[in-house]
């Protein structure tokens, strides 16, 4: 049986595949520029070995914290047999070593089989996520993925069957997305059962065919505050499923802020959607008490910078709503991370 993605936290050995399996062109897609690997150079066992070696010798705090050799891009399925066993083999004498605890790795819906599961079974692979992207099929559509949402239920069910544990990323602002149907996507990708889940915005790329038509004004992408709502909104649909949403962003690149032609970019974007979070319930809590009641807000005190929302903007809302007449703010260690509760003054 796979370990639970959330289990703990391993320390993740990173290596990028770039476009490297997919014959694919999604019209948001230009890899090179997401992953920060230039030209598109094929990822060689060689690399593999040397790079877990340079990790492996790097001091650790916690010396027995799980390490995870993780395929990044790409769809690693889609790369021919040999190459993917090649790429699994370099990793095998870690794995019988007890170096490294799993692998991860990442690919489309549709390049999921019995046969396939069986192989990274037979791998030591852990740990798949699959680029769902979003399970409305006009959008599935709209942004040339080239499968329906069929097969996404169709990989999950073959990766749960083969004892995965198996992650969805979904994105925001596709062509043809709505409110609506992102939602709706995130309550059918619950539905599957995902053990954690990454959320990102549509962003216009150099090189990709949604920048063409961003540039003759056939596709506006959202706005950072309807992403950063709308991301919110599909977070808490994961939250009351408990599953664990372990990124919503990109991560800054030098690549990505040289290539990136327009869209809701931010490098602490998975903040400003917590911050949000914890706006609302701080806006439910105080709303519900009687006109004078004591206003005294108590959070973890690692949330403390989200809970007043960049440049204390969270605060300043609440204000205007007229929720933060003698309000206190208090910091527990004891409080659950990303959660609010009221206390009597003292």
């Amino acid at each position: 049986m796979a370990p639970s993605a959330a289990a703990a936290s391993p320390l993740v050995i990173p290596l990028f595949l770039a476009h490297q399996g997919c014959p694919h062109r999604c019209v948001f897609c230009n890899q090179y520029s997401i992953t920060g690997q230039a030209g598109g150079a094929q990822l060689a066992a060689g690399v593999v070995a040397e790079t877990i070696d340079t990790w492996l010798a790097r001091p650790r705090r916690l010396a027995d914290r799980p390490v995870q050799v993780a395929f990044y891009g790409g769809s690693f399925t889609g790369l021919a047999p040999d190459t993917q066993a090649e790429l699994l083999q370099a990793v095998a004498p870690y794995l019988v070593r007890g170096e490294v605890a799993t692998i991860r790795l990442s690919t489309r819906p549709d390049y999921v089989t019995a046969a396939t599961v069986a192989f990274l079974r037979d791998h030591g692979v852990g740990v798949v996520e699959l680029g769902v992207q979003s399970l409305d099929e006009a959008v599935l559509a709209a942004s040339r993925r080239g499968h329906g949402v069929e097969a996404v239920a169709r990989a999950f069910r073959e990766l749960k069957a083969g004892g995965f544990a198996v992650g969805g990323q979904l994105m925001v602002g596709l062509p043809g997305d709505s409110a609506r149907s992102a939602l709706a996507s995130a309550r059918a990708l619950a539905a599957l059962g995902p053990d954690f889940v990454r959320i990102y915005p549509a962003l216009v790329i150099r090189g990709s065919e949604l920048a063409r038509s961003y540039a003759a004004g056939g596709y506006r992408p959202l706005t950072l505050a309807r992403a950063v709502a709308l991301t919110a909104r599909l977070k808490a649909v994961f939250d009351r499923h408990h599953i664990p949403v372990v990124r919503m962003g990109l991560q800054a690149a030098d690549s990505l802020a040289r290539d990136l032609v327009a869209g809701p970019f931010h490098p602490a974007f998975g903040e400003l959607v917590l911050s949000r979070l914890l706006f609302r319930q701080a806006r439910r809590l105080l709303a519900a008490l009687p006109a004078g009641a004591p206003r005294v807000l108590v959070a973890s005190p690692a949330d403390q910078s989200i809970l007043r929302g960049p440049g204390n903007a969270s605060l300043a809302r609440l204000a205007a709503l007229g929720l933060a007449d003698g309000l206190e703010l208090s910091f527990d260690p004891a409080q659950p991370r990303h959660t609010l509760r009221l206390a009597t003054a003292p």
